[in-house]
């Protein structure tokens, strides 16, 4: 996709170490991202004995430029831009390089954001809103129709937010990270409280918890939904990522970039299955049994939800690690049975339950309304969009500009 590194010039003869500004030139990044390749064990660097900088080895910067285009360039026909954010391959993901069921299995939500912005892990990560920006967030929400959605209220949210930070259009990494940090916390705060709000342990679970339902929380169940962020921090380049990623070339700030990811969200392609998955079991439980329900999607030519994954040959490992976790909520059971039907009744058709499915069986167990599920992803995604907005920034600004390939009628013609 990239083409900055597309004209590389060989290094002058005898000439073998270039500063950082050439380097930086020559790969058409920010100074900072060459030192962070440096970091990375991409490229070498010496320290110059006369002056304060360093040099580099321009075969070095050579090869990784002409690597770099290669690799944004991808498979022919194919959109390919470089992260080093997550990883699937296997049926099984990675989020820098560890496995990201296991990250999300031991750690709450917050440290996996942390884990995914930074490459730390402080223990005891907690996010906290702050009064203007919630105030600001929770007015603009409130004067919403009543029957607003969800992504209507987060947009919302996420835009009055943005006007209060006057810091906003500053993107360095130190301001961008306390603009998520803030962000996060100010759109859950936002959201319209199903239940009276209870004392909790200051996690972003127990704080959505009630966003989500009136039923008093237990600490399995917490655990659950706390898990369920963590799983969907981030997912490669999902349609919202991407559009994410182009609104960060473009030097959008933070808020705006969010605003992006939320927009595409809302797409009935991307977004709705949750809710699809969770009307679904709703009305196995009703009627008794899948297969009338299945049976009736696809009379209508209708895709059953919830099932089959185009990155996952096998059983998506986020939806392995929820209902392994579902199996030990008590009220989970009669909706995770309802969930393993619907799987068996399609089975022949080669298609294995996915995310949705597992997070449909939770909504569903703790009476939370069906859009619930889009809630969560959400709300956990957009950690997962300030990440890959941080890479972006470093990378040269608005290189995502394809050409457009026009085939319409040839000029000249006449005005109409």
């Amino acid at each position: 996709m990239s083409d900055h590194a597309a004209d590389v010039p060989p290094a002058p003869e005898g000439t073998r170490r270039l500063t950082t500004q050439e380097a930086a030139r020559l790969l058409g990044v920010k100074p900072a991202t060459v030192y962070a390749y440096v970091s990375r064990g991409q490229l070498s660097s010496r320290r110059d004995p006369v002056g304060r900088g360093s040099s580099f080895d321009a075969r070095e910067v050579e090869a990784l430029a002409r690597r770099s285009r290669r690799e944004a360039a991808g498979p022919p026909g194919e959109l390919s831009v470089r992260t080093s954010l997550t990883l699937i391959e296997a049926d099984r993901y990675y989020f820098r390089g560890v496995d990201a069921v296991e990250l999300a299995s031991r750690y709450a939500y917050e440290e996996v954001a942390e884990w995914l912005w930074t490459g730390s892990l402080p223990h005891g990560a907690r996010f906290a809103a702050p009064p203007e920006a919630l105030a600001a967030a929770r007015r603009a929400v409130a004067a919403l129709p009543e029957h607003s959605g969800p992504l209507d209220r987060l947009r919302v949210a996420v835009t009055a937010a943005a006007v209060v930070d006057p810091l906003r259009f500053d993107l360095s990494e130190e301001a961008v990270l306390g603009s998520a940090r803030s962000l996060v916390p100010t759109l859950v705060g936002a959201l319209p409280e199903a239940a009276p709000a209870r004392v909790g342990d200051g996690r972003l679970a127990w704080e959505l918890w009630s966003r989500l339902t009136a039923v008093d929380p237990d600490p399995a169940a917490l655990d659950v939904l706390d898990l369920a962020l963590g799983l969907l921090v981030d997912h490669d380049l999902a349609a919202s990522t991407l559009a994410v990623r182009v609104a960060a070339s473009a030097r959008a700030h933070p808020y705006a970039v969010v605003s992006a990811g939320l927009g595409v969200l809302e797409g009935p392609l991307h977004g709705a299955a949750g809710r699809l998955a969770h009307r679904m079991l709703a009305e196995v439980l009703e009627r008794g049994g899948a297969a009338p329900v299945v049976a009736d999607h696809l009379r209508a030519g209708r895709r059953v939800p919830g099932l089959g994954h185009r990155l996952y040959r096998g059983e998506d490992p986020r939806a392995r690690a929820l209902f392994g976790r579902l199996e030990g909520l008590p009220q989970a059971g009669p909706a995770l049975g309802a969930a393993r039907e619907v799987a068996a009744v399609m089975a022949r058709h080669g298609l294995h339950p996915n995310v949705d499915l597992a997070l449909a069986v939770l909504t569903v167990s703790c009476a939370m309304p069906a859009e619930a599920g889009e809630t969560v992803f959400a709300v956990a995604r957009t950690a997962g969009w300030i990440a890959h907005a941080l890479e972006e920034y470093q990378e040269r600004p608005l290189r995502m500009r394809p050409s457009g390939h026009y085939d319409g009628p040839r000029p000249p013609r006449p005005l109409p």
